[in-house]
Order: structure tokens, then sequence, then C-alpha cells
């Protein structure tokens, strides 16, 4: 993986064709407003970025910070799928690939290589690999192993299709425009503001060997993934704010989870305050 790998390659036609139809629509729908599709759109962003991304493919799957019962694990990686940023093995196994190679050589998306490349142009050049499950078991093993998981890779559109065509038998096109379009692509550029900003502005607690920055705004979009250097630093830890002013929703949503009885092994990053350094340094 990297810019290296991609070079000479076509941009993809299909994630480019849907890259701009869903640009599109997010135009569009800002035409078609009204109360009742806001809320739509907050309700599902939360489920798709917060719980999706954030708790589920991130912290959960990723990097195994808590565990939960695999009923509710399944759920909250079918909510992720609503977030259109792929399958779970793809979007582990690149995030896995990712810490291994921060910033350097092999990093999928890193802003060394061109800070569009970080945000968006990695996920638009060379071959989509998001059904390519036998390449990526290398780097998620784990979740090739479970069926559940590899169909879900292969299918992982079939989710936000239907919330989609429910969206818009209920409450019509602004339904469908701000509960699909629009915030769908608020929240691919949330996501890939981690990818991109996230490694260019923002504070350093701990040195680490990338660029990771802790980034205030971009936590504010994303429940808490933008304490970005906190993560890099503890990256199996499921809180990412280590700070009391540090917002982390995504790991307020794990605490209720444990309040209920739901989450178990939930790690917090443990270092000290006075000399923090990276866990394993």
């Amino acid at each position: 993986m990297g810019r290296a790998r991609a070079q000479g390659r076509f941009t993809s036609r299909t994630t480019t064709f849907f890259f701009a139809a869903f640009h599109v629509g997010a135009i569009v729908a800002l035409f078609y407003f009204t109360w009742s599709a806001l809320a739509v759109a907050v309700i599902t962003y939360i489920l798709a970025i917060n719980v999706g991304i954030g708790m589920g493919y991130h912290r959960l799957l990723t990097h195994r910070g808590y565990k939960v019962p695999k009923w509710l694990e399944y759920t909250i990686a079918v909510c992720a799928t609503l977030a259109l940023e792929g399958g779970p093995i793809f979007w582990v196994a690149t995030h896995r690939v990712h810490h291994q190679n921060s910033d350097h050589p092999g990093d999928p998306h890193t802003p060394r290589e061109g800070t569009w490349w970080a945000h968006a142009g990695w996920i638009l050049s060379g071959k989509a690999m998001h059904s390519e499950t036998a390449i990526l078991s290398r780097y998620a093993p784990d979740l090739a192993k479970d069926r559940f998981y590899v169909l879900l890779s292969k299918y992982h559109w079939i989710p936000l299709t239907t919330l989609g065509a429910v969206l818009l038998a209920i409450g019509g096109l602004p339904w469908l425009l701000w509960g699909i379009f629009l915030r769908v692509t608020l929240g691919l550029h949330a996501t890939w503001l981690v990818n991109s900003a996230t490694h260019l502005w923002g504070s350093r607690r701990f040195e680490t060997r990338d660029d990771s920055r802790n980034n205030w705004w971009v936590a504010l979009l994303t429940g808490g993934e933008g304490w970005h250097n906190n993560h890099h630093a503890h990256p199996v830890s499921a809180r990412h704010g280590l700070a009391w002013y540090e917002v982390d929703p995504n790991y307020y949503g794990i605490w209720v989870l444990k309040t209920l009885g739901l989450a178990k092994q939930v790690k917090i990053a443990q270092f000290d305050p006075n000399d923090p350094k990276p866990a394993g340094a």
C-alpha cells in the first residue's frame, strides 16, 4: 500500500463516480431542507460515524480495545457500513497497515505524499479492494475467519442501499438527500480529516515515530478520533481523550456499554502525565 504502489494506475472510475454523485447529492440536499430531514441526518451520522466507525471499525475491530457480545459486535459493524467507507475487512486491514507504517513507506495515506493524497486521493486511485478477502486477510486474519465479516465485506453496500430505500419511502426526497447523500459526504470527509489533518496540524503529547497530532476540531467532527497523537501512542486504548478537556464521545459510548454490562475488558492508556511516553517505550 502507499502512493508509490499506486503510481501508474488509473483512477478508479467506479469510486470516482460515486464520489462525485454523493457530492452533487449533498449540494442538492441544501435545497430540500426540513427539520425532520436534519434530524434524520444527525441520527444516521451518529450511528454511522460515532457508533459504526469510531466505536466499531476502529476501537473494537481494529484495535480490540474492548469486547462486546458477538451479536452487538455484528450490529455495530453493520452500522459502520452506513458510512460508505467499505466493509470491515478492508477498513480494518487498511488501518492496521497505517499503524504499521505510519508516515513511512507503505502507509496507505500519509500527508508526506501529499495532503490531497492523504485526504481522498488514496481512495480514488488504484483497484478497489473491498471484497479482496484473500489479499486483505494477511492484515485482518481474525475477521477473515469469520463468515459474517466475509459476507458483510462483500455486500457492504446493502445496508446503506436498504436504508436509502426506507428513508425515501417514509420521508421522501428530503430524507433521502439529507440522510444519505449529505450525511455520507460529511462523514467521509470527517473520517478523511483524521488521515490528513491530524498528521499535519495540532499538538503532540507523545513523541511517536510518526507525525500524528491531537486536533481538537477534528475530534469534535468525529466524536474523539481527532486525539490522534494519543491514539498512535496508545493504539489499543479505547479512550482517546486522555485529559479532562479532550472530549471523546466515542469513548463515552463505550463507557455506557460497560455500565450496562455489555462491554468488558475496556483498555485505558496508562502513562505518567509528567513524562508521557508511548506504549512500550
